[in-house]
């Protein structure tokens, strides 16, 4: 029996199959597998084909390696915060801005953005406090960018968006500006739209862990009843 099976591992190897594809085929130990064929030699093209096939399969590994210790971090840092979010669960700015985030923020999980955007100065001076008081935001982690019609473009509403954040405008991306059919202003008060981008996506996932540590003090479900 062991000499069909040594015959046929010399036949495969000679066909330029690797030590990993032959012993899906041929039960036997690694250590039995190179006696046999070690006196085996391989073409280049066998050889180079059998380095690519391994530089494929070694990235793969270091790739699901990553992945795995991803998720691991991503449900120590939920199950971190939502034990946090009972702590804080009647601290006012936490419980107010993290429901404001909740209406409002960027909750994809596809892209793991932390980005927040309204046109109410108020909501954008709560928000940043929450940013920084709450989350222990940097400030240099902050990015602002505008989105405003062309009808309501002021020389100053750079300069007063700055002020309501308290960012410089060194951290302002482009404004950008959208055209309207209108030819008369409706709201001359109207500054735009401020978008408070931070380029933190643990802190994505520690806002998703406190919003599910509240669903479950509210016992709140995402199931539909």
């Amino acid at each position: 029996m062991k000499l069909k099976e040594k015959i046929k591992a010399i036949q495969l190897r000679k066909a330029g199959k690797s030590y990993g594809e032959i012993m899906q085929k041929i039960k036997v130990p690694k250590s039995t597998l190179s006696m046999w064929l070690r006196d085996v030699e391989l073409t280049e093209q066998q050889k180079n084909r059998l380095y690519v096939t391994l530089r494929r399969q070694n990235a793969y590994k270091g790739a699901k390696l990553l992945q795995e210790r991803r998720i691991l971090r991503t449900e120590k840092i939920i199950t971190e915060a939502k034990k946090e979010a009972q702590k804080m669960f009647k601290n006012p700015l936490f419980l107010s801005g993290l429901m404001l985030y909740w209406a409002e923020g960027d909750k994809s999980e596809r892209f793991e953005h932390v980005k927040f955007s309204n046109s109410d100065p108020a909501m954008v001076q709560l928000i940043m406090r929450w940013f920084r008081e709450i989350c222990k935001t940097p400030e240099s982690k902050f990015r602002i960018c505008l989105h405003i019609h062309s009808l309501h473009c002021r020389k100053d509403i750079l300069q007063y968006w700055s002020q309501i954040t308290g960012i410089p405008l060194s951290q302002f991306y482009k404004t950008q500006v959208k055209p309207t059919s209108l030819k008369h202003r409706r709201n001359v008060l109207y500054n735009g739209t401020c978008a408070v981008a931070v380029g933190d996506r643990w802190l994505f996932r520690r806002i998703k862990g406190w919003r599910l540590g509240i669903m479950e003090i509210l016992k709140l479900s995402n199931e539909p009843s």
